[in-house]
């Protein structure tokens, strides 16, 4: 495939140049800079330097901090990086002038310069992402750190960040006597500039000819593909609430059916094909703490191409995994949001399994050897947990009834009777499809 590296390289130039203009927005409205820009700022201040100066020198100590953690196994390929700082601190200096008649008279105005150099820098970041040459040393910095100690690249990127505006505090307090260009704005840009890539990524579609690379370069898109399971299986998915004993429903149907079963089978098959510990995937699959501490921390993957969140990693495997089985046999799945995943499937009975608080609460004393108050805690905390997973991958509400075939109470009718209620409606499915459950 051909590379257009003359397209791609010129994508990648043009995000540098907004970005430097974003860069000198956030000066202008005086609020704070970037983490990235904290500890050049504070040194253009202290000393007869430009920005764009100390921005360069800044970069390029952290390129040399990138080969002392990486050593033999740094690319020199992303020596790169020292001609890209070069132009990203030329252009700061360059474009400065341009927005020197922007004074902001009050701090309604600086708010909005401000958000506005979040807004240009983040466009700026998308078109250098997406020319997918190389990154700017401070993302370079935490990719070193994830490959070198193994550390998520989105913890890496959070200490590299804090790193460098704690940094920046300290600088400023020592040769400045105190703290200046670190302010609400940093926070703000921590925040809203990867928040705005995503947002570019999904409403700015460029020519696939800029941005084409060779066959087998990896895409951080989290897209689940939508196949159908296959021309002869039928498939019978369980969604179910904490301690309505949902997996021993399913359990029941594939027995009665005469069908494989798929629970906590599926961890070990994900933790041979993902590189996850079987450990990571049974504490982290089907869960969502909370969706928005969620986006915040997966913001910070907006800033590469190479890496994404692992929990988007781990669904998609997941989502492989379901897809592969349900194309080779007839078989109920528990969880996963394996209803969403098999959405295109024709022969399928998507059920959600459900029941009321004290069923669950006694269901879960007796397995987890709870007391009752520990036991509501745990049933809520799940129920959030997965609703915030559910909508976070689907776009769809667990539990929502008309996301499923059947919506059935375990508590009124029984585990056994909720089972028969199943094979019934898998039955009756599976003459409709014309299909054998072998």
């Amino acid at each position: 495939m051909n590379n257009n590296r003359i397209q791609r390289t010129l994508l990648f130039i043009c995000g540098l140049f907004i970005m430097a203009i974003g860069v000198d927005l956030s000066v202008k409205a005086n609020l704070g800079v970037s983490p990235i820009s904290s500890i050049p700022y504070v040194y253009c201040l202290a000393f007869p330097l430009s920005l764009g100066q100390t921005t360069i020198v800044f970069n390029i100590l952290l390129i040399v901090l990138q080969i002392l953690v990486l050593q033999r196994a740094y690319q020199w390929f992303q020596l790169i990086q020292i001609p890209v700082v070069f132009l990203f601190g030329w252009f700061i200096d360059l474009t400065l002038p341009m927005v020197a008649w922007i004074e902001p008279s009050n701090y309604l105005t600086q708010s909005f310069y401000c958000l506005l150099g979040c807004v240009v820098l983040a466009l700026g970041v998308f078109f250098e992402v997406k020319a997918k040459l190389t990154y700017l040393p401070g993302e370079g910095l935490a990719m070193a750190l994830n490959k070198r100690f193994g550390i998520e690249f989105g913890k890496t990127k959070i200490a590299v960040d804090s790193s460098m505006v704690i940094g920046g505090i300290l600088s400023s307090l020592v040769f400045l006597g105190d703290v200046q260009g670190i302010r609400e704005g940093t926070v703000a840009a921590a925040i809203l500039v990867g928040y705005c890539v995503r947002f570019f990524n999904r409403t700015i579609t460029l020519p696939k000819s800029w941005i084409a690379v060779e066959s087998g370069t990896q895409s951080s898109s989290v897209a689940v593909e939508r196949k159908g399971a296959g021309t002869e299986t039928c498939i019978v998915t369980i969604s179910r609430e904490l301690g309505s004993g949902g997996h021993a429903v399913g359990k029941l149907v594939a027995e009665k059916l005469g069908i494989s079963f798929y629970d906590e089978g599926l961890i070990q098959l994900t933790a041979k094909q993902s590189g996850f510990t079987a450990q990571y995937i049974q504490e982290n699959e089907q869960q969502l703490a909370n969706s928005l501490f969620y986006t915040l921390y997966e913001q910070n993957y907006a800033y590469v191409d190479a890496v994404m969140p692992p929990l988007d990693a781990l669904f998609m495997v997941q989502s492989k995994i379901i897809r592969d089985i349900a194309a080779k046999e007839s078989c109920v799945i528990v969880g996963r949001c394996a209803d969403f995943v098999l959405k295109d499937t024709p022969c399928i009975l998507n059920v959600f399994v459900h029941a009321d608080d004290a069923f669950r609460e006694q269901q879960i004393m007796q397995r987890y050897s709870l007391t009752q108050e520990k036991a509501q805690e745990m049933m809520e905390a799940s129920d959030r947990k997965r609703a915030n997973y559910c909508h976070r991958f689907t776009g769809k509400t667990w539990g929502k009834a008309d996301n499923y075939t059947l919506s059935l109470e375990s508590s009124a009718f029984g585990v056994e009777q909720v089972a028969e209620m199943i094979v019934h409606a898998m039955q009756q499915n599976r003459r409709i499809h014309g299909r054998a459950l072998a």
